[in-house]
């Protein structure tokens, strides 16, 4: 065999071992986040104290989590695709923080003995109206998809697309991503009963926010603009 008919398979051997890596890593961050989450003494985390199953705790937990995983997705995509070193650590930075706070949140859902996602289907129907806020939410209760997350169709084209072009399409699907999340995170910032989770959403409003404008200049330079 020559060398020729060798450096094909010990680019596909790379690339294989590269990704079983990746994914081992993606893995342990995971459940690192979810250990964080167990292991965090939380005002009230014995199940007589835990919040009901209708709170802003329990409902922006699980919805947040599965918000954050479809980020986790696109930003992989873009750490694997794009050339760019800024797009590259920017993809890096949204996909290990996120990925944390899932672990983190999944963690809190078990201790409290509350599924993952909510049992009937719906999102953000902890956003609905309560004593504490008159406006309502026009997004409460709904089905599908959330505020600010991606079509199936839309990350097929992302997946489709290179160069600049997929680049400027990451940071659209991205910046609408965050934008979405906001107001979530907004509500259980404060209203959310447990100490600790309105933190977390404090946090995730301010670093997403930050991100976020830093994305509109990526796209700005680029000579492209948001999506509506």
């Amino acid at each position: 065999m020559t060398s020729e008919d060798t450096a094909p398979q010990q680019r596909g051997s790379t690339t294989a071992t590269r990704a079983v890596v990746v994914t081992v890593a993606v893995v342990a961050v995971l459940l690192l986040g979810a250990a964080v989450g167990l292991l965090i003494q939380l005002p009230g985390s014995d199940s007589a104290g835990a919040p009901g199953r209708d709170s802003v705790d329990i409902g922006f937990t699980q919805d947040m989590a599965v918000h954050h995983l479809q980020g986790i997705t696109m930003a992989n995509t873009a750490r694997d695709k794009t050339a760019n070193p800024a797009i590259r650590q920017l993809a890096f930075d949204i996909e290990s923080t996120q990925l944390e706070q899932v672990g983190r949140m999944k963690g809190w859902l078990s201790l409290w003995g509350a599924p993952e996602q909510s049992s009937d289907g719906t999102h953000m129907k902890w956003m609905e109206s309560s004593s504490h806020d008159h406006t309502g939410s026009s997004s409460a209760g709904q089905t599908g998809l959330m505020p600010g997350m991606a079509t199936s169709e839309e990350l097929a084209r992302l997946r489709s697309l290179s160069g600049t072009e997929f680049d400027v399409y990451f940071l659209q699907l991205m910046l609408r991503h965050h934008q979405g999340g906001a107001p979530m995170a907004q509500y259980a910032a404060t209203h959310a009963g447990v100490p600790v989770v309105r933190t977390l959403a404090d946090n995730m409003l301010k670093s997403q926010s930050s991100e976020s404008e830093y994305m509109k200049q990526l796209i700005a330079e680029r000579g492209a603009a948001p999506l509506p």
